[in-house]
């Protein structure tokens, strides 16, 4: 299990430091969380895939979303992913997205060549609902609604997040939908 935090890290009430601590998952640690450089994040996540053995799950959240799907375009090792939980992928392509995550667009929307499942709230203040839709569709991934629950973050008080890893428990079993 890898899991992939966004701009910033997660810190320590997010679900992925949660599940970090509580399963043993492995975080993808990048050399710079605040200047994010996609060709640096795809090259982490590149050698933490290919350190890793057996089948890999990717938990990612908010821009790691977007590395997920960039790096399985460019990668010959994503055929090595079982599945993916995508969990609140921001739109980067706004006008308001910060500067420093830029250098990501245009936002990468082909199907993902492995399975998958999208987590999208109907209030992520980074991204608008529809547009959120549509990138899960263009990846091929299944479709949760979360409903109101902001970047689905620390923020919004998930803690553990026992349904988020339910439905990672359901990839691993292969029960997903969209595939």
């Amino acid at each position: 299990m890898l899991l992939l935090p966004g701009w910033q890290n997660s810190g320590d009430d997010h679900w992925q430091t949660h599940w970090e601590q509580r399963f043993g998952y492995a975080r993808v640690k990048q050399d710079d969380w605040w200047s994010p450089r996609l060709a640096d994040w795809l090259a982490r996540l590149d050698d933490d895939v290919q350190g890793s053995e057996g089948p890999i799950l990717l938990a990612a959240h908010s821009l790691g979303c977007h590395l997920a799907a960039a790096w399985s375009v460019r990668s010959a090792h994503a055929r090595r992913i079982a599945g993916a939980l995508l969990v609140a992928p921001p739109d980067i392509e706004r006008d308001d997205a910060p500067p420093r995550l830029h250098s990501w667009r245009p936002m990468v929307r082909d199907r993902l060549p492995f399975a998958a499942v999208a987590v999208v709230s109907q209030d992520d203040p980074y991204c608008e609902f529809e547009c959120a839709v549509d990138l899960v569709r263009g990846w091929g991934a299944g479709l949760v609604v979360a409903g109101r629950c902001g970047h689905l973050n620390a923020e919004s008080g998930l803690g553990d997040w026992t349904e988020g890893h339910e439905l990672l428990q359901a990839l691993t079993a292969g029960e997903t939908a969209g595939r």
